[in-house]
């Protein structure tokens, strides 16, 4: 039940004489649930006579704020904004496989496939697995063996989808978290050298150098990266082949899906980056780990651009949460013990702290990053030509806003080349009163997030 501040709050709110006003700024941030507030003003003047056409401020809003949606992209912070983002994602992604966007819609005769790269492993973790819709003994073993810790390396439950246990290594004491938190870290590189040994292979399984493919062909992808429940990452990556000047072209007789998936073959198990020398650590060379899966993305067959679309965006808006850590960066004077969190998962972050303290692996900001478990890259990567911006999207989102407002009479239809704006905004806050985070919810139909998810609560 709401608190006695809660209900007052609301009380206050209903009774405002500025509510309706205050109801619409929430509805039009679409029920964000950290709404960024803004102080000031916007002008539009005539240059050649120095008149005045339209003014706006937000003296006469209601509590003097003009209220914006956060626009992130993590659902455990606003769920709104996430699902916006997420569409964005959704679009782009699909756009690069069925055109649209300005995108010709004869991308989709290009050979296209969507390849899954993991991590190796770090140690036998506790896992789901299912077998014709049965769910399958976790590590069940008849000769399993005992660790130098004294656990047998076994387990014979039926683990359901959300046991907190899942990812969570048999034995702690033997799990290798600095390996973990060191691949995280090293695999926006190995990524790198995946795509260059992709587009060499390509050009000698075509018989061309690597002057002659540029010339031909342009290697095009868009990737996501997703947290495993045991706190690594794995990349899915929708790689496509198209002509010399991207999509408009028609790519060569020779590219075709199952040279592709040589390529991507190849590439995958051939590359390896080596972490720095650390005195007292052993050294170490990570690759790419050996479930490996490359499927063709078609129109009408198993994999459609729908579902791979729909995959990727999916992960767009997640980040470590599902592995049981933070959604914010970790003070380094934080007591880890205090912090609300799985174990396993203040194992990687002490690991980060750790390692992060070295002289020799400082580049790989370890300590800044360890709430993301020492993955410093970019959660989504796309290539210059595979599709749309995001940046294009929130363009076209934003003009379809203008003329809504327009149509309204909100604001006076000028011509941009010929009005002068001046405008001053400052910064003020965010978020909602206990009371008014849930009038929002109210309106907007959109619950409000658990204190107990990281972020969550007003």
């Amino acid at each position: 039940m709401p608190s006695t501040y809660a209900v007052a709050g609301m009380i206050t709110r209903l009774h405002d004489p500025q509510y309706a006003r205050w109801a619409s700024q929430i509805r039009r941030t679409g029920g964000c649930r950290q709404p960024i507030h803004l102080r000031g003003h916007v002008h539009h003047v005539d240059p050649t006579t120095g008149k005045r056409l339209h003014s706006y401020s937000t003296a006469g809003e209601p509590d003097g704020i003009l209220r914006l949606p956060c626009k992130t992209r993590r659902a455990t912070r606003c769920p709104s904004c996430a699902e916006t983002y997420r569409s964005d994602t959704y679009q782009l992604v699909r756009a690069g496989l069925v055109g649209g966007k300005g995108v010709p819609a004869s991308v989709t005769a290009h050979p296209c496939l969507f390849v899954t790269l993991t991590a190796p492993s770090f140690g036998t973790v506790h896992t789901r697995r299912e077998k014709n819709g049965t769910v399958q003994p976790c590590h069940a073993r008849r000769d399993a063996t005992t660790c130098p810790h004294g656990r047998v390396m076994s387990c014979t439950a039926r683990h359901g989808a959300d046991e907190s246990c899942l990812g969570e290594p048999l034995c702690p004491e033997c799990y290798d978290y600095a390996g973990s938190v060191l691949f995280n870290a090293m695999s926006p590189e190995l990524w790198r050298r995946f795509t260059e040994a992709l587009r060499r292979r390509i050009a000698k399984n075509a018989g061309l150098t690597q002057r002659e493919l540029r010339e031909q062909a342009v290697i095009s992808f868009a990737k996501v990266a997703e947290y495993q429940r045991r706190g690594v990452v794995h990349f899915h990556a929708v790689i496509r082949v198209d002509g010399p000047e991207g999509p408009i072209t028609t790519p060569p007789a020779w590219a075709t899906a199952d040279l592709m998936t040589d390529a991507v073959q190849h590439a995958a198990s051939a590359v390896a980056v080596t972490v720095p020398a650390v005195p007292g650590e052993p050294t170490r060379a990570f690759s790419w780990g050996t479930q490996l899966d490359v499927r063709q993305i078609t129109l009408n067959g198993d994999l459609t651009d729908q579902a791979v679309a729909a995959y990727i965006a999916k992960y767009a808006t997640k980040a470590a949460e599902c592995v049981g850590t933070l959604d914010r960066r970790i003070n380094p004077l934080d007591d880890l013990s205090a912090l609300p969190i799985r174990d396993h998962a203040r194992r990687l972050i002490a690991e980060c702290m750790r390692l992060g303290a070295l002289d020799e692996l400082t580049e790989f900001r370890l300590i800044k990053w360890a709430n993301m478990l020492g993955f410093r890259g970019h959660f989504a990567t796309k290539s210059r030509r595979y599709s749309t911006t995001m940046g294009k999207l929130r363009e076209a989102r934003a003009e379809h806003v203008r003329r809504e407002q327009v149509t309204a009479g909100w604001l006076p239809l000028f011509d941009e080349d010929t009005v002068l704006v001046i405008s001053h905004w400052e910064y003020v806050g965010k978020g909602l009163s206990v009371g008014d985070a849930l009038l929002a919810a109210a309106l907007t139909g959109r619950p409000l997030l658990p204190p107990s998810v990281p972020g969550g609560g007003v």
